[in-house]
């Protein structure tokens, strides 16, 4: 299965190879024009890894006209074409150790922490306002050591955040199916983590893919802990496809449930598209999510 590991390897050498027919039709404007305008109680986002094989500024052309803001888990090299499109990175990447080796582990604090304090003035410079961070996986290291582990870290990075106002999400990741052994996979830890940091400085990435494969009951998730979350990942479930109805969740509740505790950031599509015609999935998910 394909996942964002994978592509964090294979995106920078598969964006300079050549579309194939399909994919190079569906850019025109009949075919990735949104047919309505779009309602504006969402802000549209989607994850630049699931579209890999389309080079940035043919996604960056197709999302202005979607209607999407915003490309994200995109980096500084990237930031400069978003904004020639008029688009922004609800949530840029471009520090850490990966996935895998985050702040539960005091061994990667140094590392963590220089490379956090290198992106974020970075960040701040290009207008954006969010970095992602992970907890890291276990290795034998408890929950309850691992949230205080976190908190030790983090919390070196927060004067900094402050000064350039700029917030880390810390994503929570299924440890079940696609991130064996990841620390913060469930909601609960990760808002204890929150509590501990008390900090808007720092936030949780709601990944409603992963959450329902670790816990489920995402409506009442979302309402009872939105003040803890400050980003939204979709994706279908199983296997992180189009969010149709060929899946158990129905994004639509969703969606509405979320704008309805006043939720103001972005939600990014983070499905991998099935369709020969990415694009057009894409369009169709966006209005799906277009409450």
């Amino acid at each position: 299965m394909s996942n964002r590991r994978e592509a964090l390897t294979k995106i920078g050498t598969i964006a300079t190879l050549a579309l194939s027919t399909n994919m190079m039709a569906q850019t025109g404007k009949k075919s990735v024009q949104i047919s309505k305008k779009l309602k504006g109680n969402i802000n549209h986002s989607v994850c630049r890894w699931c579209y890999g094989e389309i080079p940035f500024e043919q996604l960056c052309k197709a999302a202005k006209e979607i209607g999407i803001k915003s490309i994200e888990l995109t980096g500084p090299e990237e930031w400069p074409i978003l904004k020639k499109y008029g688009l922004t990175s609800a949530l840029p990447w471009g520090a850490g150790m990966g996935i895998d080796k985050g702040f539960n582990n005091p061994t990667y604090h140094e590392e963590l922490i220089k490379s956090y304090s290198e992106i974020i003035p970075k960040v701040a410079d290009a207008g954006l306002d969010k970095i992602i961070c992970f907890s890291g996986n276990r290795n034998g290291i408890s929950d309850a050591q691992g949230l205080e582990n976190c908190a030790i870290g983090i919390k070196k990075l927060l004067p900094l955040c402050e000064k350039y106002n700029i917030t880390l999400i810390m994503e929570l990741l299924n440890s079940k199916v696609d991130h064996k052994d990841y620390q913060c996979d469930h909601t609960a830890w990760g808002v204890e983590l929150c509590k501990k940091i008390d900090s808007p400085y720092f936030k949780l990435l709601y990944d409603i893919y992963h959450m329902q494969i670790m816990e489920g009951d995402i409506i009442r998730t979302i309402k009872e802990n939105i003040k803890h979350i400050g980003h939204f990942h979709t994706g279908g479930n199983p296997g992180r496809n189009e969010i149709d109805d060929s899946q158990e969740l129905y994004y639509p509740a969703i969606m509405k449930a979320i704008v309805e505790t006043g939720y103001k950031g972005y939600v990014a599509q983070e499905f991998i598209p099935k369709s020969k015609t990415p694009l057009e999935s894409l369009k169709k998910c966006i209005q799906i999510c277009d409450v």
